[in-house]
């Protein structure tokens, strides 16, 4: 493997298709497509300020690196990432990829993060400004996670997310295997539509959460005061610790709850409406 140091580089295409190379703190200035084409680069400690720089690139590694604000859309198209220890300013980062492992990195500019991308790691990692984060995404696992701005996961399927905080109205809007543990989920709308989701040891606040899911489970969750109007015209399987402000017209299942502060059943619940209710000390 050949290593590039401590070299400055601008304009466009100025590594274009590289392959097996080293970068060690190298500089990328404005321009466009610097190492396109590429694969089995490593770099570290570099700079990168030109748009398009990981595009179609296969195996690539990044390290202690810095995406600054006009690197924006730095790494699409591309296969075998490795983003570690990392500060990113760039938004809109990692669209149609495939094999994605963050760690260690902050991202406050997350507009329109990972797009279309499939089989994901991310550990220690938040997320900022991130409207649509994760939008049509697979194959997802998340560990210590923080994120901030709306509409995160939808349509996104097979995810599994660990100790997270995650502030985003309408998440996981028609998402579809999800599982989420030790968690705080803080949005109105949360899950509506969804498929297969599942809820464990979870806190949720928010107006009308999960409404419309087929097939909610949820497992010793609590919910904020302000959360009403629960599950909707959904299939559920739910233990809660503690109260419900309201819920209204769940298809069928069952809801286990140690105490309900209305329970609305009208002339629109949806059939079979069976679903069963216990109140009582959980």
């Amino acid at each position: 493997m050949k290593t590039i140091k401590d070299l400055e580089f601008g304009g466009e295409r100025p590594l274009y298709a590289l392959h097996g190379a080293r970068l060690e703190n190298v500089t990328i200035h404005p321009g466009e497509s610097s190492i396109k084409e590429g694969s089995d680069i490593e770099a570290v400690n570099c700079r990168f300020e030109g748009k398009y720089v990981f595009w179609e690139v296969t195996d690539f590694t990044v390290h202690n690196c810095y995406f600054a604000e006009s690197a924006r859309s730095s790494l699409w198209y591309s296969r075998g990432c490795r983003m570690i220890d990392c500060k990113v300013d760039a938004p809109k980062l990692f669209r149609r990829m495939q094999g994605i492992y963050v760690e260690n990195t902050d991202f406050p500019n997350g507009e329109q993060f990972l797009w279309d991308c499939r089989d994901i790691e991310l550990r220690n990692v938040s997320i900022g400004n991130c409207d649509y984060v994760f939008m049509h995404s697979e194959n997802i696992r998340i560990y210590n996670y923080r994120q901030d701005g709306n509409y995160g996961f939808q349509y996104a399927k097979n995810v599994e997310i660990r100790n997270a905080v995650i502030n985003s109205k309408d998440a996981f809007w028609e998402a579809e295997n999800v599982t989420v543990y030790d968690s705080e989920i803080n949005g109105e709308y949360l899950g509506w539509y969804g498929k297969n989701l599942r809820f464990v040891r979870c806190h949720l606040t928010g107006e009308q959460l999960l409404c419309y899911v087929d097939g909610l489970v949820l497992e010793d969750c609590t919910f904020g005061e302000d959360a009403n109007l629960l599950f909707e015209y959904s299939t559920l399987d739910a233990t809660v610790k503690g109260h419900l402000t309201s819920v209204k017209n769940p298809t069928s299942g069952r809801l286990r709850a140690g105490s309900i502060g209305e329970i609305i059943i009208d002339e629109n619940i949806k059939q079979p409406a069976d679903c069963r209710i216990t109140v009582g000390k959980q």
